[in-house]
């Protein structure tokens, strides 16, 4: 299969993937798909279950490359005893799977732009909200009067907690605890972002979103534990 079919089969299942994380999952060597004599990349069903097996750790189990590589390991140790591979279907040249619908293509949050009513209507916050939340630095316009996909993510998190009765001056403390984590995890990441090489630049962003997925498991565990007393357990 070529690039464009295999993205076709693994957005049933991943709606967010796109081909750039497939090349930065080939350049970190957790698949190999063959090349043809004019250098095109050809996948194997094998191919598509290692794909799908690093894709549902990431998103199921939040778990880094480095375990991610050790299990494929073990996995491929053990390759000769049950391992199933995907259905085959029937793939268009375009990459569409006849009779399934074909997912949108995911836009990045930072790419999303929303106009400050749009962004009210599909938060479900109130402008005098919005207003609030801006003077304490939590939602914040980019370019002014446009707003990203994480001002809509930020706002419907905001939203829902005011469902609870808490307000926007309760959570100045967010703002803050993340950008202590932004000063952190920007030394870790820094040295890799500030090199030329596409590759690097893709494991820098790799990275950041292996970063934020551990601070939220780290986050909800300690909130968890610190309510225990709380809900007598």
């Amino acid at each position: 299969m070529s690039i464009g079919e295999v993205l076709a089969q693994l957005r049933v299942d991943f709606p967010d993937v796109t081909i750039s994380k497939l090349r930065f999952l080939e350049a970190e060597g957790l698949v190999e798909p063959q090349r043809t004599a004019a250098g095109y990349r050809k996948y194997s069903w094998d191919d598509v279950s290692r794909l799908q097996f690093v894709l549902a750790a990431q998103r199921d189990q939040y778990l880094p490359l480095r375990v991610i590589r050790e299990q494929l390991a073990e996995r491929d140790a053990g390759a000769s005893s049950g391992r199933q591979r995907p259905a085959l279907v029937a793939v268009g040249p375009g990459g569409e799977v006849p009779g399934r619908a074909v997912p949108e293509q995911p836009v990045e949050s930072s790419e999303l732009r929303l106009g400050r009513v749009d962004l009210v209507a599909r938060s479900g916050i109130a402008e005098s909200t919005l207003v609030e939340l801006e003077r304490l630095g939590v939602v914040v316009s980019d370019p002014p009067g446009w707003y990203d996909g994480d001002a809509l993510i930020i706002a419907r998190a905001v939203a829902g907690l005011a469902a609870y009765g808490l307000e926007p001056r309760h959570l100045r403390g967010y703002r803050t605890a993340a950008d202590r984590e932004v000063g952190l995890f920007a030394q870790l990441v820094a040295p890799l972002a500030r090199q030329s090489d596409p590759a690097a630049k893709a494991r820098a962003a790799e990275t950041v979103r292996e970063l934020a997925a551990l601070s939220q498991q780290l986050h909800a565990a300690l909130v968890r534990v610190g309510l225990r007393s709380t809900l007598g357990r």
